[in-house]
């Protein structure tokens, strides 16, 4: 069997970079970049991606939408790490635990679409709940969610690891008119009824998410507590891979989250927090891992078993 020809089409960016060094020194596979002068000649891109295997595209949205119109080949596969395509009906959504056969659905796609960081903490919490009837799908559901500013991109790191780095701000709360780019992807594939409420933020640290969801139990189905809401999700993710749920009784010695607590790491972790009437739910990742390279690379491994 030939080696499979890996495309990274954007290998500059904070996603891309991090994606190629994981693939680079791979021997199941051959890597192929395009070198500086031609990384916006779009004859090179498009022979590029139509002559590989795989492509994983880490570009900004108008122009990962501009490569995947280029392709002419029907055998090139797309793994897209923008948000172009996350709500697109013809592409497969590449959270490989959301469901037990979204790993297979990923393996047999032609086109996956990488989940956007904070989504990823957001519909691993609420999915399995909305699936098992103890959320209601028009619950009024709010979002917080702080990380490492390397969620903003070069611009962003840019901003904390330059020449100004001494004037950028501890921490910042951003998306204030409410219409973040990821709320119609945490609506779709958690399964909500109406748009959630998300205050998205930036820390003056590298890298890293904490993600939480207040609930109120009044609110929620009738019967339902924090251990209806705690069994749930630990048989969601029994079996998965890279996604654990913290056991309640080590989520009440937690005095804080620290969002960079699993930093280097494709894993994330789930955990219940209670207080009579109040439930918590939380998410910590890494965003350029679970929330971006990391799960682009488990999407590229499932492929690759269907190569």
């Amino acid at each position: 069997m030939t080696t499979p020809l890996i495309f990274i089409d954007g290998d500059q960016g904070t996603t891309g970079l991090q994606i190629h060094q994981r693939l680079h020194e791979r021997a199941d596979l051959q890597l192929v970049t395009l070198a500086a002068p031609y990384r916006k000649d779009p004859q090179r891109r498009a022979d590029a991606i139509n002559a590989c295997d795989i492509a994983i595209l880490c570009l900004p949205d108008d122009a990962a939408r501009d490569a995947v119109a280029s392709i002419s080949n029907p055998a090139v596969r797309v793994i897209d790490a923008s948000s172009a395509h996350r709500i697109h009906p013809d592409w497969t959504y590449g959270f490989a635990q959301m469901s037990p056969q979204q790993a297979q659905h990923i393996a047999s796609a032609r086109r996956v679409s990488n989940p956007g960081c904070y989504p990823t903490g957001a519909v691993g919490l609420l999915r399995p709940l909305l699936e098992a009837g103890l959320l209601p799908r028009d619950y009024p559901v709010s979002i917080h969610a702080v990380s490492g500013y390397s969620g903003g991109g070069r611009v962003a790191v840019e901003q904390y690891e330059g020449e100004t780095a001494s004037q950028a701000s501890a921490f910042q709360l951003y998306g204030l008119g409410l219409m973040h780019k990821h709320v119609p992807e945490i609506q779709l594939h958690s399964g909500l009824a109406q748009r959630p409420m998300f205050v998205p933020a930036y820390g003056a640290f590298r890298q890293g998410i904490v993600l939480s969801i207040p609930l109120e139990l009044r609110l929620l189905a009738p019967g339902t507590d924090a251990m209806r809401i705690q069994t749930c999700l630990e048989q969601h993710y029994a079996d998965a891979d890279h996604v654990q749920v913290m056991s309640m009784g080590d989520a009440k010695q937690l005095l804080a989250l620290d969002p960079q607590m699993l930093n280097g790491t494709d894993d994330m972790k789930l955990m219940v927090f209670e207080n009579g009437n109040q439930l918590l739910l939380a998410a910590v990742f890494d965003n350029l891992g679970k929330g971006a390279a990391g799960a682009a690379v488990q999407n590229l491994d499932l492929m690759l078993a269907m190569v």
